[in-house]
């Protein structure tokens, strides 16, 4: 009886086991989530691994260790500890994004890509994810598609001021010049005090063919970085630049001079009223002349025009040679 006594308790203890050790690594997971919280990166990673040495299958404790490991810089450990955790959980959306993260921290941007989109086919809300891929797309000049990545990036989080740079970056790219400068607009909203923001809206509104606005930007980027290099080169280049006033009316541009330079508007010339004075009618004067034997028409030549003084003259002269015919034949 006591041999079959000891036999179930050694039985009983060996199917408890299992559960002290799954109890022990949650409290080991919820310790290392806590630190990772907080931004105590090394201890994370120490609960994280005495997580995973009491379950090895332990695939969420994986990727909390995988997304640790990114964030100390080992990508490529990372990327290892990810996998592990897909092998076990294909579709665990935070091993899923630290493999994608790692990967683009590592530059290569292609896979990244492609891992951003496998996981966004099981979670749709995360913004770094966005922003990442949108930023991929653009290192790899594929701007289209890094505006398509951009805009739910700055939808999810408005006030990300880096991605409406980037995303107007990539709008420029695309000579949608108009769609840049709002995101510009947006970027200077959150923040007055970004020179590369500011230089970035200076080159959109050149392309607006608005130079006095630019060298306005040019200017403020210089105000907060002095030694901006490529804002000093910027604004060089627009001084002296002709601002150009648009006015509602014609398209082609008419030079107007004035004491401080020469502006080009838009503005439909008026026409003077001027007096039409009608040309006058050709007259055709025929003169009948009367010979001895045959009356022959003959055609004199045209006048245009012909005065008055003219015309009398000539009528006179006909009834003239009517009244000597008329008396030779008497």
């Amino acid at each position: 009886m006591r041999s079959k006594t000891i036999i179930l308790l050694v039985l009983l203890s060996v199917l408890a086991i299992p559960c002290v050790h799954a109890e022990d690594a949650l409290e080991w997971y919820t310790k290392a989530q806590n630190a990772a919280i907080a931004g105590n990166y090394p201890d994370a990673l120490t609960y994280y691994d005495n997580a995973i040495a009491l379950d090895r299958n332990y695939a969420v404790a994986m990727a909390g260790k995988a997304a640790v490991l990114n964030e100390l810089g080992r990508y490529t450990d990372a990327i290892t500890v990810s996998e592990q955790a897909l092998a076990i959980k294909s579709e665990d959306p935070n091993a899923l994004n630290a493999r994608a993260k790692a990967l683009f921290k590592l530059g290569r941007y292609e896979e990244s890509i492609q891992a951003y989109d496998k996981l966004f086919t099981v979670q749709t809300n995360r913004m770094d994810a966005y922003c990442n891929q949108g930023y991929a797309y653009l290192i790899l000049n594929q701007s289209a598609s890094a505006v398509k990545s951009y805009e739910p990036c700055t939808a999810i989080d408005p006030t990300n001021l880096e991605s409406w740079n980037r995303k107007g970056i990539a709008l420029m790219n695309l000579g949608r010049y108009n769609e840049a400068l709002t995101a510009f607009n947006k970027a200077t909203s959150i923040t007055v005090n970004n020179a590369t923001v500011w230089n970035n809206k200076g080159l959109a509104y050149i392309q607006l063919q608005k130079p006095q606005d630019a060298s306005e930007c040019f200017k403020k980027a210089l105000g907060i970085d002095p030694n901006f290099e490529e804002a000093k080169k910027n604004r060089d280049s627009v001084a002296g630049q002709i601002q150009v006033v648009q006015i509602k009316g014609t398209v082609t541009p008419v030079p107007t001079i004035s004491r401080i330079g020469t502006f080009f508007t838009t503005a439909t010339p008026v026409e003077q009223p001027r007096e039409i004075i009608p040309a006058a009618p050709e007259v055709t004067l025929e003169v009948t002349v009367i010979a001895t034997a045959v009356t022959t028409p003959v055609k004199k030549t045209t006048y245009s025009p012909i005065s008055p003084v003219t015309a009398f003259g000539a009528l006179a002269v006909a009834c003239g040679l009517v009244l000597i015919g008329k008396r030779r034949a008497d």
